[in-house]
């Protein structure tokens, strides 16, 4: 965050376009499309954009109120599941002039174009707007320029052949695509997929993501695009197999089967409760170990590795582990309070798919649902090549 005095000069800077201010929370929507637009950073600023909360349109504090409640407001909007991908902003109170007031920092995204409900917003000069084609095009290419991640770049054996395309375009684009936008769109197919991160149109290939999301077989290009399922009767690796299947597919596909599977492992018991009412107890929290495996596939590793997602059912756990270490800012330290993403297009995706409500909250979810079922805690176990968590059955 810089200094106050170069905040004060940003605050009162009519003309900037990384600026904005707003004198109160009222209209969180414009808030959310000043974010998508900074993040977007059309104007290849390669710096941060600043909204000033509490401020009024000439650039003077307003008599807003900055508590705890409106930097929470304000930093709830990263992860809300409406900005995606998932936006880097820090929020902070600053005094200026004397008069306290919440300042937004947006960083610029690596991977353009970012979509506020639907909708790419961008700066034009002080205000915001939606992003034509041509612009939207300008963010695609600039976001395949700088791809980092591995399930942006381009799967080099794919062809656009390998692909499920009715399945993008008639399944998936209506939900993550402002119905607005559909209707006058006049872009390739190869374009749709780019500007969602699925396709590299410099070099006419598929990425990763579009493989795995949409692909006709993604085992073909990644071995372990998988998740391996095994219920064992007793407590040991060593123990006979009571059940065992390998959930494979598009990333649809593999969440389908998880949704199916999931259900049908737990057992529930029926036991008296007050007067001739029988109250059942099942011994997983379903939403737990739906969560916590939600997770492992956002978040495994694919490069470097052909091991699968891994479910071990035990007679009196469920293990899940999933390939490759924490990733980026996440550590064994702040686990359950940061988020980095890996895959950030495949979290995207799940997200348009419907299995993912709000981005960062999963753990907190899982440890809640176990506490309401009676389970224990979920058990965490950080290596450099997996992550293991332990879900314990309900102690009779």
């Amino acid at each position: 965050m810089p200094p106050a005095e170069e905040l004060e000069r940003l605050m009162s800077d009519s003309e900037s376009d990384r600026v904005e201010r707003k004198e109160s929370l009222s209209h969180p929507d414009r808030i959310c499309q000043a974010i998508c637009a900074f993040a977007n950073d059309l104007p290849g600023h390669g710096a941060p954009g600043y909204i000033f909360v509490g401020v009024d349109d000439s650039g003077n504090p307003s008599s807003l109120e900055i508590t705890d409640r409106v930097l929470q407001t304000l930093a709830g909007m990263r992860s809300d599941g409406n900005i995606l991908p998932v936006p880097s902003l820090v929020v902070h109170k600053v005094v200026v002039r004397g008069m306290p007031v919440a300042v937004v920092e947006v960083q610029p995204a690596p991977n353009p174009p970012v979509r506020y409900k639907s909708q790419v917003w961008i700066r034009v000069g002080p205000r915001q707007a939606t992003a034509t084609l041509e612009e939207e095009r300008r963010l695609t290419e600039r976001s395949v320029a700088g791809a980092r991640t591995f399930d942006q770049r381009p799967c080099p054996d794919a062809t656009l052949g390998d692909l499920r395309l009715e399945t993008f375009q008639s399944e998936y684009l209506p939900r993550v695509v402002d119905p607005a936008i559909l209707a006058v769109n006049q872009r390739s197919v190869e374009e749709q997929l780019a500007s969602l991160r699925f396709f590299d149109l410099r070099s006419a290939k598929p990425t990763y993501a579009g493989v795995l999301v949409f692909g006709r077989d993604p085992l073909y290009f990644l071995a372990g695009a998988y998740v391996q399922f095994v219920r064992f009767d007793g407590l040991t690796l060593a123990d006979p197999v009571q059940d065992s299947k390998r959930l494979a597919g598009n990333l649809a596909k593999q969440l389908e089967k998880l949704d199916i599977l999931a259900p049908l492992q737990i057992h529930t018991a029926r036991v008296p409760g007050p007067g001739l009412v029988h109250e059942e107890h099942p011994d997983y929290s379903l939403g737990a170990v739906r969560e916590i495996a939600l997770n492992a596939v956002m978040h495994r590793a694919y490069e470097g590795t052909n091991a699968p997602v891994r479910i071990n059912w035990f007679s009196d756990r469920v293990e899940i582990q999933s390939p490759g270490g924490l990733y980026g800012q996440v550590t064994p330290d702040n686990y359950d309070r940061v988020s980095d993403y890996r895959n950030p297009v495949l979290a995207e995706a799940m997200k348009g798919l419907g299995y993912v409500e709000r981005f960062g909250t999963g753990i907190a979810r899982a440890r809640s649902a176990l506490q309401a079922n009676g389970n224990p805690p979920p058990e965490f176990t950080f290596e450099s090549t997996h992550v293991l968590v332990t879900i314990r059955s309900i102690v009779d």
